[in-house]
């Protein structure tokens, strides 16, 4: 039987399911979500592993910060790690969820043991023209007003408009976005932009002192990163690129049993051979 557990972290809020016992995974979610993005494919990650499922400081249950440089949000996911007495830990990113995964790589390389990105944008160029909603909601002059103003039906709109297909938004999802401020929002997005900015991933993971295995998932028809971009982490040792036709920007919600297998594949297998993509 799986345990569940919720601590209080260094400003963040963390949910570990699974045994104890089992190799541990961190999932680290991406701007303006909360740990709640991740809970379609948790079931199937706890048969495995003790899962870590954390809100980043001012999203979800967290509370808001000063910063959000993205060197300083792994800095705290380390410390967490290190107050659960957590090496090495399996780490899996979404969107810019990856760019903190691959900021912890870069300083507590012996904290990682491998590293899982989805739909993480490798550079600024990747990124696409954004849906209408996505960019009222989240730029002036109506970002401030609408944001203030969000409906539970809004924030669906909002997310659904990143997939490619009919998706279900979990209501936990939903609530956490709620918490978030459009001050607190709009940082996380510029500190996000300038990581990636001062040097691309791909460039960064190149350049660990201690490469990892690295899977890179992204849905074929992401309509925020351009799907073809997923190809210059091929460039990365230890690099193997997953695209899954059909899915948008949110794997875990769209096509949560493809991504979940891929997944506990990698994590079992670290670098070794790929494994047969699930029919989504």
């Amino acid at each position: 039987m799986s345990e569940y557990d919720v601590v209080h972290l260094h400003g963040m809020h963390v949910v570990r399911h699974g045994s104890r016992q089992a190799p541990p995974l961190l999932l680290i979610h991406g701007s303006g979500a909360s740990g709640a993005t991740w809970s379609p494919v948790v079931p199937a990650l706890a048969g495995h592993h003790h899962v870590i499922q954390v809100d980043l400081p001012g999203c979800g249950q967290s509370p808001p910060v000063p910063s959000y440089e993205v060197p300083l949000q792994a800095r705290r996911v380390a410390d967490m790690l290190d107050d659960l007495g957590l090496c090495p830990v399996a780490v899996a990113g979404h969107s810019s969820g990856g760019y903190v995964a691959t900021a912890l790589a870069e300083q507590r390389p012996e904290l990682v043991s491998s590293l899982t990105l989805i739909s993480s944008g490798p550079r600024p160029d990747a990124l696409l023209p954004q849906p209408f909603v996505v960019q009222a909601l989240t730029a002036p002059p109506l970002g401030p007003v609408l944001w203030s103003m969000r409906s539970d039906g809004m924030i669906r709109k909002g997310f659904r408009a990143t997939a490619a297909r009919q998706v279900d938004i979990p209501d936990e999802l939903v609530a956490g976005m709620k918490g978030i401020t459009y001050r607190a929002f709009r940082k996380v997005l510029h500190e996000n932009g300038a990581y990636i900015a001062e040097r691309s991933v791909p460039e960064r993971l190149a350049a660990l002192k201690t490469p990892v295995p690295v899977l890179v998932i992204f849905g074929a028809a992401d309509p925020r990163w351009d799907p073809a971009s997923a190809h210059q982490y091929d460039a990365v040792p230890n690099a193997r690129v997953e695209l899954l036709p059909g899915v948008g920007h949110t794997p875990m919600l769209e096509a949560p049993e493809a991504t979940g297998e891929l997944m506990v594949a990698f994590t079992a297998t670290g670098a070794g051979s790929p494994p047969v993509v699930p029919e989504t």
